[in-house]
């Protein structure tokens, strides 16, 4: 089958570079001293109650790796094995639309790519660096989305519709965040897909005392994407193989092979059996760059568990999963076998550009699409963001099922 190539591309997965400011900026001035940038040797490093994380290996993001430097190692193709730091090579200069709209906008035209979601790069240290402090994380979520309202607004010329970030750990906090998005025009929100800990210590955000805030989600009728961070689960490797560093450049094999994206068959296991989902099913809740593997596993256990209690389930958990759920799989992951889990209109296509575990441009994926027919293609290259976002598909034909076979 000749691959279609001329569908509207909505990337369900692309990013911004923020500035030193965006976590500064807006931080009241009882948390300056927590979150600092200080000089370690000849490189910046980022400062979270005096702990220097090394997981953003720049998190100025002056000079970056280039967008998709490290295309063959998760294409599977580092036949060198190179570690990800050689695969990287020369960092470049940061260019100008990795840190504006306009410059982005720019980008999507000669890319060929007609929306995207937008997401920050520093939120994925945020929580886990600052758990321990459940205000600190509130006040610097809520100083960066300042700063991204600012510099990127929450939504431009209706193609770009950033990301910004919610904290469930303190619930009334995340429900005036909440308002506050709203009030300022947010199309969808982020949120760490891992328990968080607020004055009660670490607790699922899917456990019942939750419900006001994802009640006010689902009365906002906001989409909800649980994009990879980093994973709550560094403790327990550690404990395994103390590291060196938490760069995640420098990963180990066996430290690859345990953090295996388990936080999101977690959380999503979580707002299942939790019941979130069948307390409020008109959640839309999407999984971006956590990969697919987990799913199969996950709707084995589901459909296991269901079998052994079904008392402790309203709902067929599968059902649940398959209602709510919209998955972007890794670019050089098998999209058929993610249709034939969750669904033909729950599949979102993603570049992760600019980053470098990402494509160099979106258009780049088709070498490794599989022979989708039209009809698949516009779903998962386009129709099926527009759908999650609640905005009208763009296929000729409309918004019907998919053809036989």
């Amino acid at each position: 089958m000749t691959q279609y190539t001329d569908a509207p591309i909505f990337d369900a997965d692309t990013h911004m570079y923020e500035t030193p400011e965006a976590l500064t900026r807006h931080l009241p001035e009882r948390f300056r001293r927590a979150v600092q940038y200080v000089q370690v040797g000849r490189h910046t490093r980022i400062s979270i109650l005096n702990r220097i994380t090394e997981f953003i290996p720049n998190p100025t993001f002056d000079r970056v790796a280039a967008p998709g430097a490290h295309e063959k190692f998760y294409s599977g193709q580092n036949k060198e094995g190179k570690t990800l730091r050689e695969l990287t090579g020369r960092p470049i200069d940061a260019q100008p639309d990795f840190r504006e709209p306009g410059p982005r906008i720019k980008a999507l035209d000669e890319q060929g790519v007609d929306e995207a979601l937008v997401f920050p790069t520093l939120a994925n240290l945020v929580e886990h660096s600052a758990a321990e402090d459940p205000e600190l994380v509130v006040a610097m979520i809520h100083a960066l989305n300042r700063w991204m309202l600012e510099t990127w607004g929450y939504v431009h010329q209706d193609r770009l519709f950033m990301t910004p970030v919610i904290s469930c750990a303190l619930v009334d906090d995340a429900r005036r965040e909440l308002e506050y998005l709203v009030e300022n025009g947010a199309r969808a929100v982020l949120i760490k897909p891992a328990p968080v800990k607020g004055y009660r210590g670490w607790r699922s955000p899917a456990l019942p005392e939750f419900d006001p805030f994802w009640q006010d989600v689902q009365d906002a009728n906001m989409p909800i994407v649980l994009h990879a961070s980093q994973p709550p689960l560094d403790e327990y490797v550690n404990r395994w193989e103390p590291p060196e560093t938490n760069n995640f450049m420098e990963m180990s094999s066996f430290r690859w092979l345990v953090l295996g994206h388990r936080e999101i068959a977690d959380m999503l296991g979580s707002l299942i059996c939790h019941g979130t989902l069948t307390r409020f099913p008109k959640l839309r809740i999407a999984s971006v760059e956590n990969g697919s593997s987990w799913i199969k596993p996950l709707l084995d256990d589901l459909e296991g568990v269901h079998s052994k209690m079904p008392q402790n389930f309203a709902e067929h958990p599968v059902d649940v999963f398959r209602r709510n759920v919209w998955i972007s799989p890794f670019w050089e992951g098998c999209v058929a076998d993610v249709v034939d889990w969750v669904g033909w209109d729950k599949v979102l296509f993603g570049s992760d550009y600019p980053h470098p575990e990402g494509l160099t441009e979106p258009r780049g994926y088709f070498k490794y699409a599989e022979g989708m027919d039209e009809k698949r293609t516009r779903d998962f290259m386009g129709d099926n963001a527009r759908r999650f976002m609640g905005l009208p598909v763009k296929n000729p034909a409309g918004d019907s099922s998919p053809v036989a076979g």
